[in-house]
């Protein structure tokens, strides 16, 4: 099992200096979609994408996390920063993995 990231090439390069040697650079949203379907089918156990990406395609990262437990998609900001959200993605994933709201 591995971790995997898919985002704009600046945050797929940081990664990769970091260690992650799955890195999948994409230029817009149908390349993002596509590479994340063909990435969840790895054997792969954690995916990192931005919250750009993460908010774009919101209907297939839930129809794909609903489908299984792994892998976990994480959001994280990219390089302008967090972006201004309704609801926490990381507070919707430790509910469902764990079955408890976490509270501030």
């Amino acid at each position: 099992m591995s971790i995997a990231v898919i985002a704009d090439p600046d945050t797929v390069t940081g990664f990769k200096l970091g260690g992650v040697k799955e890195g999948y650079p994409v230029e817009d949203m149908k390349e993002a979609e596509d590479t994340l379907k063909e990435v969840f089918k790895k054997d792969v156990s954690i995916i990192i994408t931005t919250e750009k990406i993460g908010d774009s395609l919101r209907e297939t990262i839930d129809k794909l996390a609903s489908s299984s437990a792994l892998p976990m998609i994480i959001e994280i900001p990219d390089k302008t920063g967090p972006s201004e959200r309704a609801t926490d993605p990381m507070r919707e994933l430790i509910k469902r993995v764990i079955g408890v709201e976490m509270v501030k």
